[in-house]
């Protein structure tokens, strides 16, 4: 059991070390590679559609998964078709969540029985979260390259706490495994 999951952890620390490298060395790619997953994921949404679309026995439902499916395929095109103007419009997106999400966070630390210190908490991740929004939505261009090193800082952090992890988890394995070997056991009186 731990060999299994800690080879896991020190293989997907290594994999997110590597992205996080490659989107610090190109943070351009990364936002053209998070275009493209975006386009990919519109291209699986329309199929789903149809196929939703095809299995339904009225109409209604037919004409309105065929629509979605369209308006999903179009969002695909338009974002293989111009990938600078998408990823501005995907930075606006997530700088607009973000605003919404500081908000709520903010208005979250005035709900009742909070104790002082989640009040504040709360206060200061709602602030730096509504001013990370608004930093977004004001400079969309730089807000993509932000977020694509953002994207690579997380990834060489959960990388390394990954690769640590599994490392750490293999240690402790071997030194367990002897404890369980079939020569310490002891019968029960």
């Amino acid at each position: 059991m731990f060999k299994s999951l800690s080879t896991s952890l020190i293989a997907r620390g290594i994999l997110a070390l590597a992205v996080g490298v490659i989107a610090l060395a190109w943070p351009s790619v990364t936002v053209l590679a998070l275009v493209i997953l975006f386009a990919v994921y519109a291209f699986i949404s329309a199929g789903l559609q149809a196929a939703r679309a095809f299995s339904s026995a009225k109409a209604g439902p037919v004409f309105g998964h065929l629509l979605l499916g369209l308006a999903d395929l179009a969002a695909g095109v338009i974002a293989l078709a111009w990938p600078g103007p998408t990823a501005l419009v995907l930075v606006l997106i997530v700088g607009v969540w973000a605003i919404i999400a500081g908000l709520v966070e903010f208005s979250a630390a005035f709900a009742s029985g909070e104790p002082a210190g989640t009040r504040v908490m709360f206060i200061l991740g709602g602030l730096v979260t509504i001013a990370f929004g608004v930093v977004l939505c004001a400079r969309p261009g730089i807000g993509a390259i932000t977020l694509a090193l953002l994207f690579a800082l997380f990834n060489l952090i959960a990388g390394t706490w990954m690769l640590v992890q599994g490392i750490e988890l293999r240690r402790t394995g071997k030194t367990l495994q002897p404890a369980h070997s079939p020569h310490h056991e002891t019968n029960p009186a």
